[in-house]
């Protein structure tokens, strides 16, 4: 599969083939695609949320008022769920979101999400990223002439503390590691920029089937 290569500085590029790039017919991944990444957020969720039943509430173990008389609608508790301040029916309790997914559907799913993005043009490669400045100005630069616009994300082998704090600072802009690259990564940005070198290691992964 042929994708673009841009010059450190981005501005000039060429089309160069990179075989280890894997390729699909049909719809064959996208349902592990939609379960990885259903997964991964799943996976995010604390489950802490909590909400207290009309028997945790304190306090209510007195009637409000007398059963008759009063004009008043009959009320057994101040804790009743109809009350403002009582319990809660059916809220949320503490539970646990997380979800398996085994191994080689990991695999197919990062495959297919890199193939479908690839063979839309919506990934870039670059020679390697040089901040000899650590400028945040000079990398948004670099980053305006390959994506001007949307959602980026740029992957490179590891990232140096210099490279770090010139991209931090970019709201439009996030980084991510070669060999930390997930399903969720590849399918949430408009346009992924990719180092040789991560994209190498990408490749590594495939082969080696650990996505």
């Amino acid at each position: 599969m042929k994708l673009k290569v841009f010059t450190p500085d981005g501005t000039s590029s060429r089309e160069e083939d990179f075989a280890g790039l894997p390729t699909f017919e049909g719809d064959k991944g996208l349902q592990a695609v939609k379960e990885v990444i259903v997964a991964i957020n799943a996976n995010k969720r604390l489950g802490t949320h909590s909400t207290k039943t009309r028997g945790e509430v304190r306090g209510g173990g007195k009637k409000p008022w007398r059963q008759k008389g009063t004009g008043r609608a009959r009320a057994g508790s101040i804790r009743s769920p109809l009350w403002v301040g009582g319990g809660v029916v059916f809220g949320p309790k503490p539970r646990d979101y997380s979800k398996k997914i085994n191994a080689k559907v990991k695999a197919l799913a990062f495959s297919r999400a890199l193939f479908d993005r690839a063979s839309a043009g919506e990934i870039d490669v670059i020679e390697r990223f040089e901040v000899p400045n650590a400028k945040t100005k000079e990398i948004n630069l670099v980053i305006g002439r390959i994506a001007p616009a949307g959602k980026v994300l740029v992957v490179d082998d590891t990232f140096s503390p210099e490279a770090a704090r010139a991209t931090r600072n970019l709201n439009r802009v996030s980084t991510q590691e070669a060999s930390k690259l997930n399903t969720l990564d590849l399918a949430q940005y408009k346009k992924i920029i990719v180092s040789t070198k991560a994209l190498e290691k990408i490749i590594s992964r495939l082969s080696g089937g650990n996505s």
